[in-house]
């Protein structure tokens, strides 16, 4: 069900070397501030992902209200459309009883050559937060804790509630496993 994107003039097409080429050029010039602006860029681009994803959704699947999906169906739909815009393949899983990942292997943002002592798809993170908080219509924090840029299988991102993902914050600032608090 991949189907075509409409970019429509609000969503444009980057590629995945501009993501590279645009972190490191703000981190180079940033610092840890970098980390911070990346996520309020993508958190603005998470509506018009959002409205691109509308369309998508009404062209390939005829449906016009996203809150017509089925939860269980939700995963691989949200996979396909952002293997359709090229972000790659999602898996959603539940964490603890509160808590939602998506998990990929293969995310755009992702550069395994960097070596990164932490995650760092900030875009992603700010852009999934305004995207699933358009989805829900209610405001969600999104957190990535594990990170192909960080030498790791996959990226993970955290979604949530923003006092769950504060919880979650506080509790790997202590060495704690995040599930803990999930």
């Amino acid at each position: 069900m991949a189907g075509v994107v409409e970019l429509n003039g609000d969503t444009v097409g980057l590629g995945r070397s501009g993501f590279q080429a645009l972190r490191q050029a703000l981190q180079a010039s940033l610092g840890d501030q970098a980390a911070e602006r990346l996520q309020e860029a993508g958190h603005a681009a998470g509506r018009d992902v959002y409205n691109c994803f509308r369309r998508w959704l009404k062209t390939t699947t005829g449906l016009d209200d996203p809150g017509a999906i089925a939860a269980s169906a939700l995963g691989g739909v949200l996979s396909d459309f952002f293997q359709a815009l090229g972000w790659g393949p999602i898996s959603m899983n539940r964490v603890g009883s509160t808590g939602i990942a998506m998990d990929t292997a293969e995310w755009a943002e992702a550069d395994p050559a960097a070596h990164a002592p932490y995650p760092s798809c900030h875009l992603s993170a700010g852009l999934l937060a305004g995207f699933m908080g358009a989805l829900s219509q209610q405001p969600v924090s999104v957190m990535e804790v594990e990170c192909r840029s960080a030498d790791q299988a996959r990226c993970r991102f955290l979604l949530g509630k923003p006092e769950a993902l504060e919880a979650v914050y506080q509790a790997m600032s202590e060495g704690r496993d995040y599930s803990s608090v999930l």
